[in-house]
């Protein structure tokens, strides 16, 4: 006679569950769990900031803050000049109507970019949820402006025209909650506001969503304990829908950054230019001065695709991933400044890929006789990528640290049939003699890549 099934599974699933580490909610035991290979071959990400501030669009997504806490002279200025007396922030939401809103096409344009994840924000620091929160009520996408599930139409375009991981940031703290702004008079002794809308905001995506990237920001100079960090992240390891694929950066509370998490941010725009002993990121944005879209923005504000073809190969070389960010409008759209950026960004891709995706910093990082050489190595086939950003005038690169092999070494330009002569330079490097090509010639613009085969 055969066991009952439940018998059986009794018997059998502690076995199977043997094969999982089960994390404690501590620091000690989070940190040790091993980073989801995907990410660290993935390289480069797209970051969306979308809500409410898309609407003044002015300044910064910060514009809430400075206007009526900081009470900034431009923003003060602005409201003054635009809107009649009396008008609030939260005036703003019905305005943020999102009816050029098309997730297939920001799915398709996000795909042209070669990003391997993109990261939305579900909610940033003015509290507005892109999804209908049951936590934030009548302050959500659903239920005010768009009337629209923002974060599940963009979920199900990616996932069904991609292959791009999903992600979504997360704000831990609201500015002008007035449970956060309690519990900050209470020097967070009190703990209203993490038990009643960021944490259980923060499981309801999770489980609505299913997001492989969990971006949390904005600690409000709360500690890691008043948000319970470490509870919530033994959830998504151990329990959550994600717990095999998901990653976490972090910042979860104060002092946590650059510290503790999955993979390490440190800062804005951080680009060490040095390799890092942990996997890191550089959040970044095309606008240099803004993560929101500001209609006020100027040509020269923008990064030009050469200087972002740079900050993604230095990252790159470095260990790190490129998380570059583009803020839609309040309508829907993603200007076209940004669709170009992102597309010229994939076209690059498209020729230099295999120097970027699922590479290994090198020995050396970049060039010590010639600037502007960055090095990534292929785990896969052993062949090293020297990836350079200017053409010389001369004709010939000298690169200062390989150690070619007379006879064994190849030298190759990607997307040029011909293998390239070279010349050593005795114990190190050597004079690599380019093609003579015109621009229509070229393989690529704004950087090329050199594969080496053979070398030390």
């Amino acid at each position: 006679m055969s066991a009952p099934l439940g018998l059986l599974l009794l018997l059998v699933l502690p076995g199977l569950l043997a094969g999982r580490p089960r994390y404690q909610p501590t620091w000690g035991s989070l940190d040790a769990r091993p980073l989801p290979a995907w990410f660290d071959e993935a390289k480069f990400g797209v970051f969306i900031h979308w809500g409410v501030f898309s609407v003044p669009s002015f300044g910064s997504e910060w514009f809430w803050w400075y206007w009526q806490k900081e009470k900034r002279e431009p923003y003060v200025k602005f409201m003054e000049a635009n809107y009649p007396p009396g008008f609030s922030y939260e005036d703003f939401g019905p305005l943020f109507t999102a009816e050029f809103f098309d997730p297939n096409q920001w799915a398709d344009i996000l795909k042209a970019s070669g990003a391997k994840y993109v990261v939305l924000t579900s909610k940033h620091h003015e509290g507005f949820t892109l999804w209908g929160s049951k936590y934030s009520w009548n302050w959500n996408a659903v239920d005010v402006g768009p009337k629209r599930d923002l974060v599940a139409e963009l979920a199900t375009s990616v996932r069904n025209r991609t292959d791009l991981r999903f992600g979504l940031y997360h704000s831990l703290f609201e500015w002008f909650n007035p449970l956060f702004c309690e519990d900050a008079t209470n020097v967070f002794k009190t703990r209203k506001f993490p038990t009643s809308k960021s944490l259980p905001e923060l499981y309801e995506i999770v489980t609505k969503y299913q997001p492989e990237i969990v971006w949390s920001d904005g600690d409000g100079n709360a500690p890691d304990t008043y948000w319970n960090s470490t509870g919530f992240l033994a959830w998504l390891y151990n329990d959550s829908p994600v717990r095999d694929t998901v990653v976490t950066n972090d910042r979860w509370g104060v002092g946590s950054i650059c510290k503790h998490g999955g993979f390490y941010t440190c800062s804005d725009r951080y680009n060490p230019g040095h390799l890092l002993p942990h996997k890191w990121e550089n959040c970044m944005t095309i606008d240099k001065w803004s993560w929101g879209y500001r209609r006020n923005a100027k040509l020269g504000d923008y990064f030009t695709i050469e200087e972002l073809v740079k900050q993604l190969v230095e990252t790159v070389s470095c260990g790190g991933n490129l998380l570059m960010n583009i803020g839609p409008t309040h309508d829907g759209r993603i200007a076209v400044i940004f669709e170009e950026r992102l597309r010229q960004m994939g076209a690059w891709l498209k020729v230099n890929g295999d120097a970027i995706y699922g590479t290994k910093p090198w020995r050396a990082q970049n060039d010590t006789v010639t600037p502007d050489v960055w090095y990534t190595f292929r785990p896969t086939d052993g062949k090293v990528n020297a990836i350079f950003l200017n053409w010389p005038i001369s004709g010939t690169l000298e690169l200062g640290e390989p150690q070619a092999k007379l006879g064994e070494t190849q030298v190759k330009l990607v997307g040029y049939k011909e293998p390239l002569k070279w010349i050593a330079l005795g114990e190190k490097g050597l004079m690599i003699a380019l093609p003579q090509l015109t621009l229509k010639q070229l393989p690529c613009q704004w950087g090329w890549t050199l594969q080496l085969t053979d070398i030390k």
